[in-house]
């Protein structure tokens, strides 16, 4: 898989929020798919098995907290990491992100290269040295 490029799965119900997101990461070398709800986002998951899962707390059918329990529940999905973008950070305990298997949490309203350097963080902790180089 040498040279292959990152795969970040972004999630959110805000058209706006996977449009920005979307070029902001494909702009700095990433591949980007998207889902509108947590359902398709355990699909994606499940199947395409992204470096990265970026996920917004409040969504139609599978909140990002559920997202993310159920990530934890399969062996593909299990080790991703998942950034949580919340406007109810400050009501979230580390206690209750760890057992919901959330690795990051980014607060709204957010700043989109706040994204991209917690994303180039994650994805620096996975990614093998030749994606690296290749960039």
């Amino acid at each position: 898989m040498a040279g292959e490029k990152p795969l970040i799965l972004i999630a959110d119900d805000e058209v706006h929020i996977l449009h920005v997101l979307g070029l902001k990461l494909h702009n700095a070398g990433y591949l980007v798919v998207t889902a509108a709800n947590g359902r398709d986002a355990l699909e994606i998951a499940r199947r395409e098995r992204p470096s990265v899962i970026i996920t917004d707390y409040q969504m139609p059918y599978v909140t990002g907290i559920e997202l993310a329990e159920q990530l934890a529940i399969y062996p593909e999905t299990r080790e991703t990491p998942v950034l949580l973008l919340t406007a109810r950070g400050a009501s979230l305990t580390s206690a209750y992100l760890d057992q919901a298997n959330i690795t990051s949490v980014i607060t709204k309203p957010f700043s989109p290269r706040e994204v991209l350097a917690r994303v180039q963080e994650l994805v620096a902790q996975r990614v093998s040295p030749e994606w690296k180089e290749a960039s």
